[in-house]
């Protein structure tokens, strides 16, 4: 297919650079999944390893040959050729040609500290190294793409040097002339300054690759093609070793909702948010959801005041419009909010809540939150509030009475059982379940009861149990806040319980989250009168 044409190339090193991040570990076949969905996004290059470093690169790039890239081109990554050894005798470009891409990334010193402390070899010989490498590579029919590892540092020091050392990549026929920020120190009115010195030095192609240990790899970037870099090196999700690479989730946006530059075909960037989040999941990593443009939290909104200002008119608190990326608008439920937060939520839930009934759910939700809760993270609770507020609802169960028993005998392992007494209707339901700790055994107990009569909550799990002491000064008498998340294999959502008590909190979030799966999710009808037999079928008999 052929490549489109953009006016800033995005160079994705996720695969390589990405991966030297501390807690990130990619398999060969994680590393072809990713590659597989940057491609379909549309960046220009992907890094796809070192093959010459370990056999599991070498092994992605001969199976990456079986595959059918649409956009973007595939890198082999190496280094220059060792000091004083000839061109035909260094293994590492032998493994660079054997990965057989079309383009190979070098990278070379241009810091004299580097060349003489590290390499411990002489500055004219470094210069060597990186022109005879460059041309070898070219002859042999690849193009080359030069990265001029610690090149600000290397200016800073010696601007002479370093100049010289892009000057030799150039003659030796390398397409792009990369400058690298390795330790990610730089500032970007330097970037901004030594990059403008370059173009206007060499009249040539160039780029930037900047790390994150100052916090400004995505200034540091843009700061770069302002002054007319044509490619931006960086990672999904700004992995990375130390502080991490320069963040493509945030640069690609900037350059082209904030520039006016291209970087992908028309119309993708919209799938960023899908990217970040597939990247994520694939590296085993938790989402950062406060990340910019991508996060869950990069378009919520939580104080009052901006919420309000948010229902007149979403520009006011909102710098894009999140659909450009993927992303969505999400009003928070908190003591901070007011009325505007609980309508917005309200109408986000597709729920039908007056003005005054919201003022009604602010105050409640002030009061809980007093009292240890947080309405944050469990939206199903918050969903639960607005509806117990319909003069019409009924609730389809309601806990009478239930205990929890845990103990242990020697040799044995600890135990727990749970009794629980529920009505459903006007019939009362008493039955006892066992598990491994006290709130899978309420859990237990709680399905065995309403199983029966609501068929759907056999399919309700749950996916993750919370546990936060609100005040430890207070000891074993401390406030516990405890967040359920929940699942029925479709759908997943949060309920939030707090007390005094452990047992009475996770019982209160475990209430929530069968409630809501009966009467706000799936095809169960919602919100129907307790004498709708469809909806709520009585029991037979009271199990016991």
């Amino acid at each position: 297919m052929k490549k489109h044409a953009v006016d800033v190339e995005i160079y994705d090193t996720t695969l390589r650079d990405g991966a030297q991040c501390e807690g990130i570990s990619l398999s060969c076949d994680d590393k072809l999944r990713i590659a597989r969905r940057l491609d379909a996004l549309g960046v220009t290059f992907i890094e796809g390893g070192w093959p010459g470093s370990n056999p599991k690169d070498a092994a992605f790039f001969e199976r990456a040959r079986d595959v059918e890239w649409r956009h973007a081109t595939l890198c082999a990554f190496g280094a220059t050729r060792r000091a004083n050894t000839a061109l035909e005798a260094d293994a590492g470009l032998a493994s660079l040609l054997a990965a057989r891409t079309e383009v190979v990334t070098i990278f070379g010193k241009s810091w004299t500290l580097q060349v003489i402390d590290v390499l411990q070899t002489e500055l004219d010989e470094n210069l060597s190294m990186i022109e005879d490498t460059v041309r070898y590579l070219v002859e042999s029919g690849r193009r080359v793409i030069y990265d001029a590892e610690h090149f600000f540092d290397g200016f800073l020091a010696d601007p002479s040097y370093a100049l010289e050392t892009l000057a030799a990549a150039k003659r030796g026929g390398a397409e792009t002339l990369v400058l690298c920020d390795t330790n990610g120190g730089i500032l970007p009115w330097d970037v901004d300054r030594i990059a403008r010195l370059v173009a206007d030095d060499l009249g040539h192609p160039f780029g930037i690759h900047a790390h994150d240990d100052g916090g400004l790899a995505v200034a540091n970037s843009l700061a770069a093609v302002r002054a007319g870099a044509t490619q931006v090196q960086g990672t999904v999700n700004g992995y990375g070793e130390r502080c991490g690479n320069a963040n493509l989730c945030a640069v690609v946006p900037d350059i082209e909702i904030k520039m006016g530059r291209s970087c992908l075909p028309e119309g993708n960037l919209a799938h960023f948010c899908e990217l970040s989040h597939y990247v994520a999941e694939v590296a085993n990593v938790s989402p950062n959801e406060h990340m910019p443009y991508v996060g869950r939290s990069a378009f919520a909104h939580k104080g009052g005041v901006h919420v309000a200002a948010m229902r007149r008119n979403p520009r006011s608190y909102q710098h894009v419009d999140p659909e450009r990326v993927g992303n969505v608008m999400r009003v928070v439920v908190s003591e901070l909010g007011g009325r505007g937060n609980v309508l917005s939520k309200a109408e986000e839930m597709g729920l039908p809540v007056a003005h005054e009934t919201a003022v009604d759910v602010v105050e409640h939700i002030k009061r809980a939150e007093a009292l240890g809760y947080s309405f944050e993270a469990a939206e199903a609770s918050v969903a639960l509030v607005l509806r117990r507020r319909d003069e019409d609802y009924v609730p389809p169960f309601r806990l009478v009475d239930y205990k929890v028993l845990v103990g242990s005998k020697e040799d044995d392992p600890a135990y727990a059982e749970a009794t629980v007494k529920v009505m459903i209707g006007d019939v009362a339901v008493h039955t006892a379940a066992e598990g491994n700790g006290p709130v899978q055994a309420l859990d237990a107990a709680l399905r065995k009861a309403l199983a029966p009569s609501f068929p759907a909550v056999r399919a309700v799990h749950l996916k993750d149990y919370k546990v936060r002491i609100l005040d430890g000064r207070h000891g074993t008498s401390a406030t516990t806040r405890v967040l359920i998340d929940s699942t029925d294999g479709d759908r997943e959502w949060s309920t939030v319980g707090a007390s005094g008590n452990i047992i009475e909190a996770s019982c209160r979030a475990l209430l929530d989250s069968i409630e809501y799966a009966l009467t706000c999710i799936g095809d169960t009808p919602q919100c129907k009168s307790a004498s709708d037999e469809e909806t709520y079928r009585q029991p037979k008999a009271a199990a016991s």
